[in-house]
């Protein structure tokens, strides 16, 4: 069984890891639904058939999701194996008791928080968005990101080193949330007391330290499965089997009740609901890079659905996944690491709905490229000041040429001399969005034309 789980989790931690690394798109064809099941961005999403499988799986053989679907997860166990093999360290964990006002305080604040929508506390949580941003801060480095990344990442090493698992069931919202149904799993191990020797490798080997044989109990709703324990017993004395209806075999009193359990579920429910390089023209004038403005309401990707802040875990995916360079990760506090689109690096093409395809929560909702023409999620805004033609006196109209909607058109930029230099002029009704304006717009290192961001999508 520890081999099988070994192997599941292999697939799951390499699968996921490559749909983050995958620059082209085509692996999320094969591989999207890795992130689809899991927990949080299925709760997100109100995917009710990955949810109750998961819950169905975590009754009937306890918390195997943290060991083997969860990314995060397999990475503390990949850290910890290799503590192991230090001298003298496979051996070196043993039972602590549950520290439950930790847990499930951090799990109250959870689902307060995205009650709420303070969503920079739900994305730091979310084990797996923090494991995809770690991920994705390779391809796409950004400061705020990568610090953040880089202090979970650190702070996951230390503890997966020293402790196992102790981030799972001391922080986790997840693994707290999948414990309420795995103290009463129908398979889990068991420990015949009387072929027990008290030798302890048992509950030296656990890294969910949950193992107490000095009472010969095991706290099933720190029990992640990992079924270490089961080969280092030599007395035959602990085997995974059906275990409903055996009292003496329960986990700790500490545990909450069956109405702590609905209670959270219920409110789990309505929660859901609510580099740059330096480049040269003509091999000898530098060319000023652009910067990106600052606009009146950020952009959200073309498929935001209304609700868009509260859905997202800012996992990050999308942003991977972003053929030009368009999302990135908010810096802003409010809405920090979740994404956001600028067009210094490149314009949303009509044509790319990859953002959408992508994306296991239902923030951005999957549309069609048809579909995406007809949605607008900014208006275009041009200052005169900025424009070349008003700058250096001379014609451009690029902007114009590559709108691909035709809301930009050139006019005369003095009203009562028809042949004046001419100048762009936006048409709202027909102006999606799209950023090819402001991209393609020669003023540096801010454009002259730039879009502003609605808060409410508009569509034809």
């Amino acid at each position: 069984m520890k081999k099988a789980r070994i192997a599941l989790a292999a697939v799951f931690l390499t699968g996921i890891t490559l749909l983050f690394l995958d620059t082209t798109g085509t692996l999320r064809l094969w591989l999207g639904w890795m992130a689809k099941v899991q927990f949080l961005p299925a709760v997100l999403a109100l995917n009710v058939a990955v949810i109750a499988a998961l819950c169905v799986i975590t009754l009937l053989l306890g918390r195997v999701y943290c060991s083997v679907i969860c990314p995060l997860g397999i990475l503390q166990d990949v850290i910890s194996f290799f503590s192991g093999l230090r001298k003298g360290k496979k051996h070196r964990f043993h039972f602590r008791k549950e520290i439950a006002w930790l847990r499930y305080g951090v799990l109250a604040l959870y689902i307060l928080a995205i009650i709420l929508g303070i969503q920079i506390f739900v994305a730091l949580l979310a084990p797996y968005s923090a494991y995809g941003r770690m991920i994705s801060s390779i391809l796409h480095p950004s400061l705020a990101t990568g610090i953040i990344a880089g202090v979970t990442l650190l702070a996951i090493i230390i503890l997966a080193w020293t402790g196992g698992r102790t981030y799972c069931n001391t922080v986790c919202p997840v693994g707290t949330t999948l414990s309420f149904l795995s103290r009463f799993a129908m398979f889990r191990p068991v420990i015949d007391a009387e072929k027990c020797k008290d030798c302890h490798l048992c509950e030296k080997s656990c890294k969910a330290s949950c193992i107490d044989i000095a009472n010969h109990k095991i706290d099933y709703s720190r029990c992640v499965d990992c079924f270490d324990c089961l080969g280092e017993c030599r007395f035959d004395a602990l085997h995974y089997r059906f275990a409903w209806g055996k009292k003496k075999d329960e986990a700790p009193a500490e545990g909450v009740s069956r109405r702590a359990f609905v209670a959270t579920s219920a409110i789990l429910a309505g929660t859901a609901t609510l580099h740059a390089q330096k480049k040269l023209d003509g091999g000898l004038a530098p060319v000023i890079d652009k910067e990106n403005p600052s606009r009146e309401t950020p952009l959200t990707p073309f498929g935001a659905s209304r609700n868009f802040y509260d859905k997202c875990t800012a996992c990050q995916l999308c942003i991977t996944k972003c053929p030009n360079g368009v999302l990135r990760p908010s810096t802003d506090i409010t809405r920090l690491m979740q994404p956001e689109m600028g067009y210094e690096n490149g314009w949303c093409r009509p044509e790319c709905v990859r953002c959408s395809e992508v994306c296991p929560t239902g923030a951005i909702e999957k549309i069609t490229p048809e579909e995406k023409t007809s949605i607008h999620i900014g208006t275009a805004k041009v200052d005169r000041s900025l424009c070349v033609v008003e700058t250096k006196g001379v014609h451009c109209g690029n902007c114009a040429r590559h709108c691909p909607t035709g809301a930009i058109t050139m006019v005369a930029s003095d009203p009562d001399d028809p042949d004046s230099l001419k100048i762009p002029a936006v048409n709202e009704e027909l102006c999606i969005g799209c950023g090819a304006c402001e991209f393609l717009c020669p003023s540096r290192p801010v454009s002259a034309i730039t879009v502003d961001g609605l808060h409410i999508h508009r569509k034809d």
